[in-house]
């Protein structure tokens, strides 16, 4: 992938530099980067989350172009993260609250033994074929991600498994005997990384000819025009900008903080919604007494914003 410098421009602008990024690979080393690496996103003032296990690294930062680039570079600069990608949105404010760098069994769960994306995974599509590989009528299109992040957006035609995490896919799987009645199959998620687990599971299950799309919806709604495009929707991002549209232009959708819903202009006018408290998703599931208690969490955010400072409820 090419350098921040030389990167084609996006329509979205943003002082914030979003910078997106995986990479399986052995990695036994793990636990020896954690510090050196927090301290230098830290000295960078560089935030967000970046994942380290014995199978690599996921995870999504934010900063200026230079800060980005230095741990960019520093990655890159490890054996192991030598062909690193990552994918490039931006975003208006600083969509992240503070900088973790966490140790993990694995940089996405799925909770099966013996998947190895380096050994056998499905083979990539570049966005600009996906759309003819998933209007073929000899493919079933999934999406690998969770009910949260496809109730605002997804592939014209797609299956939705209405998971709630990625570890509920593979018996999703194991339960739909009808996905042998087409030879195709074809995956996505948001950056690409759950579909190298995914379509690992799907060759190991006895699926045949199974795609994946190279870079996620991302990579999909940054290169392919809307007019050409088969997406239909938002595509959910983990960071407060909650959403992203065609160009990786910031949605329009909100976070209830409550129950980590997206929500649209539309909801925000609901009796049920109070911000930071609750919304019409989450409304009968939790009781007063928790009500109060997000009200209170949003006062304290209320009082530190007014000193300038941070607060980590918010």
């Amino acid at each position: 992938m090419t350098d921040i410098l030389s990167s084609p421009r996006h329509e979205a602008t943003g002082a914030f530099l979003v910078a997106a990024l995986y990479h399986f690979v052995s990695f036994p080393r793990f636990e020896s980067l954690q510090e050196p690496l927090l301290a230098l996103c830290e000295a960078n003032r560089v935030k967000g989350t970046l994942l380290l296990a014995h199978e690599g690294i996921n995870g999504t930062i934010a900063g200026t172009d230079a800060a980005i680039g230095t741990v960019l570079g520093f990655l890159r600069a490890q054996p192991e993260f030598s062909g690193l990608e990552h994918k490039e949105s931006r975003a208006s404010k600083m969509p992240f609250v503070r900088m973790k760098v966490k140790l993990k069994k694995e940089i996405v769960t799925m909770g099966v033994e013996d998947i190895d994306p380096t050994r056998v995974v499905g083979t990539y599509i570049a966005p600009k074929d996906w759309n003819a590989l998933i209007s073929d009528p000899d493919t079933i299109v999934i999406d690998t991600r969770n009910d949260y992040e496809t109730a605002i957006g997804v592939f014209k035609g797609a299956v939705d498994p209405k998971t709630k995490t990625f570890r509920e896919f593979p018996e999703w799987v194991r339960q739909n005997t009808g996905l042998h009645n087409k030879p195709k199959i074809a995956m996505y998620c948001t950056g690409g990384i759950r579909c190298e687990k995914a379509t690992a599971f799907m060759k190991q299950q006895g699926f045949d000819e199974v795609f994946h799309l190279k870079g996620g919806i991302l990579k999909y709604l940054e290169e392919v025009p809307p007019e050409e495009s088969l997406w239909e929707g938002a595509c959910f991002v983990f960071d407060e900008r909650v959403s992203v549209e065609h160009g990786l232009k910031e949605g329009n959708h909100k976070l209830c903080h409550a129950c980590r819903q997206p929500i649209t202009a539309e909801e925000v006018t609901s009796p049920f919604y109070e911000a930071g408290v609750s919304c019409s998703h989450c409304y009968h599931q939790r009781s007063e007494e928790d009500r109060e208690r997000y009200r209170e969490r949003q006062r304290q955010i209320a009082l530190a914003r007014k000193r300038g400072q941070e607060h980590i409820g918010g």
